[in-house]
């Protein structure tokens, strides 16, 4: 997708959809959202939007630009609220002054002589989406204090519902629906990362839309620190979606010459339903040339951390990483523990070196040992933090966010490094960059167990600064070890956005292995994100996070789509659970092309306690389906599952995918497909369905489809 001239009118059309621009004011407003229209249809759009002026009003119908000017007549939320020190400039008027092409990127500069600022909106073009972003930028000889900066997407009017994801700890990415009404729906985080409650992103729905059907506008922002999300519906009959990045008060000011870059806001639209807009997330993940090792198989994983926690032993280590070996591993991750006074998480954050007593051979021993089994070997930081107990703390109290006279907050018994002071970034390099380089490390689970409270720098508020700093580590941590593939955890699923995935492999979705809470987490997780990004391990029987039991397939089940893993100590396991774990990672290697390169749709079912998806071939000739029963169905019998994707003159060959331990297939009266496979065409199961078989709560089946 390219950007295009037409007189004041920029566009940007793929097969499906359009935007286009309007640049007459200054800063652009999104003039249209849709199905492509012809070159000609351009010139009618200006007649045909038209509104007439409301009794009562204002003389100006002032529309949602991208930074919607109060001083122009916006009477909603304003994009920009600042000021200088007399109290000026805080409703500036921009004028437009040029727009630029630059490949598959467009800039519109506009300016306010008498604000004495400048504005440059960015478009970036994806496969099927737009990325936006806005550079502010001080003229003026005097400091601007800059309080917010949102970007503002308009909406149709038919639009009834806002559906959003909402969650906490171990439940996290809850999809959740809000009927849409006049006035705003704001969503404030100030957790000091993307957060497990409140994700920036909204999808703004026809009444009744579902994963397949009715119109939807999709909107996301790329930040990983505090936010703000807007819905608003103006009495004016204005729409807008507006998302930009929480700042404290008096925590950014702009001096003479200096700018302001607001993170990018990614816009897609689908007339078909929840799943065309993620789709197109997902597009945009796939081909970012920034996004690390997406163009590579994604490795099975052997995490420790439910196996052994901080009590690391060189001997039951690579007993652990033989057994890992044994079943189909292909990445063994040493979790929290390995450093100087890591004993439990009250000490030796900060501290990033070996721990000399308890690995008095340092981890030479383990990682050799790791990768002479042919594995890669991983290992766990978590570079923000630090515990009181500490040589780090000791030498540079004055290196934690706080405000000076108070307290801090404690969380997790850590604190926060202020990663927004060159020394904190540079010492964090050297101590993390001389661990990657002593050892054959391929991997780095980089961790962010707490909030952000009091966050201050000095005296001011300190959280923007400390998120750039977060960047700027993980950026030079990277270019110093290109091939270090670094996964994004926050508590779980903490840290998920679009901005993070620029630089993250992988983000652990969540630290429930819980495979019943897993199914609506992963389902949540899929509107943004793609299944080869996604964390997901097979846990312990018993989940050390709900204390729910789960038989071995559904977890097998739960996990099999998503970047597969283990978070199981395999030295208590059985010879017989070792051979079926074996049996399932090597189903999961041989159907890992499609898994991780389909396209994903999510499948509407009457039973609410069903889940189900399917993951097609880019050519269609070939899906995997899952159909997950959490608690008993409504009916005796289950519902028909209708599955889309799939091309409807072809005919698909049905077969149950035999999961290790799976006895759907051995109760009597099932369907006979699970058994025998069967025929249909695309056509039929999209539009009849498929019989769904009868499962217990907390089991699920794997059909798979091979066109003929």
């Amino acid at each position: 997708m390219t950007f295009r001239s037409h007189g004041s009118l920029i566009t940007a059309t793929t097969e499906t959809t359009q935007f286009v621009l309007d640049t007459t004011r200054g800063v652009p407003e999104l003039l249209y959202i849709g199905p492509p229209l012809e070159p000609t249809d351009l010139d009618d759009l200006a007649g045909v939007l038209e509104r007439p002026r409301a009794k009562a009003a204002l003389d100006v119908d002032t529309p949602a630009q991208i930074l919607p000017e109060h001083g122009s007549g916006w009477q909603g939320q304003p994009g920009l609220r600042g000021h200088r020190p007399d109290g000026s400039g805080w409703a500036p008027r921009f004028s437009p002054e040029r727009v630029d092409f630059e490949g598959d990127r467009c800039s519109v500069r506009a300016v306010d002589t008498i604000a004495e600022l400048a504005a440059t909106t960015e478009f970036d073009a994806m496969p099927d989406s737009v990325r936006i972003r806005v550079r502010l930028e001080n003229l003026g000889e005097t400091t601007y204090q800059l309080d917010e900066c949102t970007m503002a997407i308009p909406f149709a009017d038919e639009a009834a519902e806002v559906v959003h994801l909402t969650g906490r700890w171990s439940h996290e990415f809850q999809i959740t629906r809000t009927p849409l009404t006049t006035g705003a729906l704001r969503f404030d985080n100030r957790r000091g990362r993307t957060s497990h409650d409140r994700v920036p992103a909204v999808f703004v729905t026809s009444s009744g839309a579902t994963n397949t059907t009715g119109s939807v506008l999709g909107v996301a922002l790329g930040w990983s620190g505090n936010t703000i999300v807007t819905v608003e519906a103006l009495t004016s009959g204005h729409r807008v979606v507006q998302m930009g990045e929480q700042l404290s008060p008096g925590e950014l000011q702009l001096e003479p010459g200096e700018s302001y870059t607001s993170p990018w806001m990614e816009v897609a639209t689908s007339a078909e339903g929840l799943n065309g807009v993620s789709q197109a997330f997902h597009r945009s993940i796939r081909t970012s040339e920034s996004v690390p090792g997406v163009d590579r198989p994604r490795p099975v994983v052997l995490n420790t951390w439910e196996a052994v926690y901080f009590n690391h032993d060189l001997e039951t280590l690579t007993a652990l990483a033989d057994a890992g070996a044994e079943v189909g591993v292909e990445r063994f991750v040493l979790d929290d523990g390995w450093f100087r006074g890591r004993r439990d998480d009250t000490a030796g954050l900060g501290d990033w070196w070996v721990d000399e007593h308890v690995w008095p051979d340092g981890l030479g021993p383990l990682v050799d040992h790791v990768t002479g089994l042919g594995l890669e070997f991983g290992l766990w930081f978590e570079p923000e933090m630090v515990n009181r107990d500490s040589d780090l703390y000791r030498a540079h109290p004055d290196w934690v966010l706080s405000s000076p006279g108070y307290d801090p907050v404690e969380g997790r018994n850590q604190l926060v490094l202020d990663l927004g002071l060159d020394e904190v970034v540079e010492y964090l390099r050297e101590k993390i960059h001389a661990v990657l380089s002593s050892y054959d490390i391929s991997y780095v689970k980089w961790d962010m167990n707490r909030d952000l409270v009091h966050a201050a720098s000095g005296s001011r508020a300190g959280t923007h600064h400390f998120m750039h700093g977060v960047y700027r580590l993980w950026d030079e941590l990277q270019a110093l070890h290109p091939n270090v593939e670094i996964e994004s955890c926050a508590s779980g699923g903490g840290r998920a956005d679009f901005e993070i995935l620029s630089r993250a492999a992988r983000i652990w979705t969540s630290d429930s292995n819980d495979a019943h809470e897993r199914q609506r987490i992963q389902q949540g997780f899929s509107l943004l994100f793609p299944p080869e990004v996604m964390g997901a391990h097979i846990g312990p029987p018993r989940s050390h996070t709900s204390g729910r039991v789960a038989d071995l397939s559904f977890r097998i089940a739960t996990a099999f789509f998503g970047h597969f893993g283990i978070e199981w100590n395999l030295l208590s396991t059985t010879p017989e659970e070792r051979a079926q774990l074996a049996e399932a990672i090597s189903l999961h290697k041989q159907h890992r092309a499609l898994l991780h390169g389909g396209v994903v749709h999510r499948l509407d079912h009457p039973d609410p306690n069903a889940v189900a998806h399917v993951v097609v071939a880019e050519d269609r000739g070939e899906a995997m389906v899952s159909y997950a029963q959490l608690d008993l169905p409504p009916a005796a019998v289950a519902a028909r599952l209708r599955i889309v994707g799939l091309d409807p003159d072809r005919r698909y060959v049905i077969s149950r995918l035999p999961l290790p331990a799976d006895r759907a297939a051995t109760v009597a009266n099932q369907v006979g497909w699970l058994n025998k496979e069967i025929e249909a065409t695309g056509r039929v199961l999209a539009t009849v369905g498929l019989q769904m078989p009868m499962l217990d709560p907390d089991h699920a089946v794997i059909i798979h489809l091979s066109a003929r």
